[in-house]
């Protein structure tokens, strides 16, 4: 099987479930961003590799494949898909209040930087939040309420999880002084 089809050469593209719709319609910049995500999650997987939480970033990225698999469905497509799971955004929730414990009260907005793999985290977290700015157009399936949901929780995951990384590493939070 070739990877190329030529189906798309002039700028159409097939949605899970058979419909066709132009590259530039906003459910397919919707899963295009959510796939952009899971490729700086997979950059932030490999350097986080055995740092504490660093085993949630596959179940991350998993269930970031369903979220593009529905925002890329049509109505017949969606049928084959399992519905997502409300308990992975409770334990996006956990995982953040957890870490949460852990990390000095936050004082002021922070500025992003190392070590770098906290600052990968932030560049997760701001394509997250593009992702999740990109599929409230689509919000009106209530099938999708869900996966915005989990792009708005998973936001403030990436965000924790950079403080945490960066005060394992002994590096303080960089507060923003206006």
């Amino acid at each position: 099987m070739n990877i190329y089809t030529k189906t798309g050469d002039k700028g159409r593209t097939s949605l899970v479930g058979g419909a066709r719709v132009s590259k530039d319609d906003p459910r397919v910049n919707a899963y295009g961003t959510v796939d952009e995500l899971i490729s700086h999650i997979a950059l932030l997987r490999a350097d986080a590799y055995n740092a504490p939480y660093s085993e949630n970033l596959r179940r991350i990225q998993s269930n970031l494949m369903l979220v593009a698999a529905h925002l890329a469905s049509d109505d017949f497509g969606a049928t084959r898909l399992k519905p997502f799971d409300l308990g992975e955004i409770e334990f996006l929730e956990h995982q953040i209040d957890e870490m949460t414990s852990k990390l000095p009260e936050q004082t002021a907005f922070i500025l992003p930087e190392r070590p770098r793999v906290a600052a990968e985290c932030h560049i997760a977290r701001s394509v997250c939040r593009r992702a999740e700015r990109s599929s409230i157009a689509l919000m009106t399936e209530p099938r999708l309420e869900v996966s915005v949901r989990y792009l708005n929780r998973l936001s403030d995951y990436l965000f924790i999880y950079a403080r945490y990384l960066a005060m394992i590493d002994g590096i303080p939070d960089d507060f923003w002084q206006q």
